[in-house]
């Protein structure tokens, strides 16, 4: 296994977009080509993150976006694991580099789905659910996220309101994010008094539907040195499962796979949580970045939500999470989610991330979720100068 390292990133605004998905890929793919500041021809094959081109009746994406960008001869490989199909693909690239197949990968993940109705686009999202049993008898995410966060509250006493005080904080912190999706500042009467989508969440509560696309550059450590004096070290890069249907599970607090990946890549990676300056977590509603932080061993199991009520995880807390925004404010173009994540922590660990910069971070984690956990993708990046 060789030492593999980010180069370069490249990322779209989230939000609506007019632009076609491969459009928004092959943006965000020149960014991270220019960031990187390396010869395209240099770039063996490409991985990307896509999970509903059947919205724009387009599958196969590889081979467009590679087309585009003069690589026409190079494979590209498009990976389906849900809202984890962006975070999949880097773990494939960072796999092809370090097992020395190539010295240079494009990794990526785009989604576009703000031209479908509210029913449409919530129809396909819950095709990433065991959808037999799920999705397919009237349980969309919405519920089946609600179902956790009313088994929390049952089983450890938490409320709405630690609810909504993660909502606040990462709308706080999407407002120094100028590729956010939502940028706007939202009080706690703003949550509490926001529609029911599925009780106990709120509008508030769930991330948006987003269009958007990001990108990386990754190396091996001699062709990184060759282009960069600050390459980015991704110490590990592991993947888990969960059982895939909610109901079946023996806890419905927690999600195995996060707690399996977390493990192993922090095992690999050699450090503890206390290592790590920033988590870039997947809140798609608010209930699970507190499950997040509890299976990743920030906080003891029962204590995520007091955590976040009481300010721990706000920049300058004791476990900084999502400054990025997260899903919830930053925005969720679901196969460009996990390669988002990884733009943001590249971006904190060489100091540029601005009003939303994390002081002195050298080391960062991100967390991507497929569905309830059946795909969890978890990766440790780390500056070493």
């Amino acid at each position: 296994m060789r030492d593999v390292c980010v180069v370069g990133v490249g990322i779209t605004k989230y939000g609506k977009h007019d632009l076609q998905a491969r459009e928004l890929m092959t943006q965000a793919s020149q960014a991270a080509i220019q960031s990187a500041g390396i010869d395209p021809q240099r770039i063996s094959s490409g991985f990307f993150g896509n999970a509903f081109g059947v919205a724009e009746k387009q599958g196969h994406l590889g081979p467009l976006i590679m087309t585009a960008l003069g690589l026409e001869s190079k494979p590209a490989t498009v990976v389906e694991t849900a809202c984890a199909s962006g975070g999949t693909a880097f773990h494939h690239g960072y796999r092809e580099v370090a097992g020395g197949f190539s010295d240079a990968v494009l990794i990526g993940g785009v989604e576009r789905v703000s031209m479908l109705d509210t029913l449409t686009a919530t129809t396909y999202f819950a095709y990433g659910s065991d959808f037999t049993y799920e999705g397919g008898t009237g349980c969309s995410f919405p519920g089946l996220y609600a179902t956790m966060a009313r088994s929390y509250f049952q089983k450890y006493g938490a409320t709405e309101r630690d609810l909504a005080n993660v909502a606040i904080k990462n709308h706080d912190n999407a407002i120094h994010n100028p590729v956010a999706h939502l940028q706007k500042r939202i009080t706690m009467e703003d949550v509490l008094g926001s529609m029911k989508v599925a009780d106990p969440l709120k509008l508030y509560d769930a991330c948006p539907f987003s269009d958007g696309a990001a990108a990386a550059i990754l190396c091996d450590e001699k062709t990184a040195k060759e282009l960069t004096d600050t390459p980015i070290y991704i110490e590990a890069s592991e993947r888990a499962g969960s059982i895939a249907a909610l109901h079946d599970r023996p806890d419905l607090t927690s999600l195995p796979g996060a707690i399996a990946a977390g493990q192993a890549a922090l095992k690999r990676a050699k450090v503890t949580v206390d290592d790590v300056d920033l988590f870039e977590v997947h809140d798609c509603f608010t209930i699970a970045e507190i499950a997040a932080s509890e299976d990743l061993g920030l906080f003891k199991k029962g204590t995520g939500a007091k955590a976040a009520t009481d300010g721990l995880t706000r920049i300058g807390g004791k476990h900084v999470i999502n400054p990025s925004g997260g899903l919830k404010a930053k925005g969720h173009p679901v196969g460009a989610t996990g390669a988002g994540q990884i733009v943001e922590v590249y971006e904190q660990l060489l100091g540029e991330a601005g009003g939303r910069q994390v002081d002195g971070a050298m080391r960062g984690l991100t967390h991507n979720v497929g569905a309830t956990g059946g795909t969890v993708v978890v990766n440790v990046l780390a500056r070493r100068n």
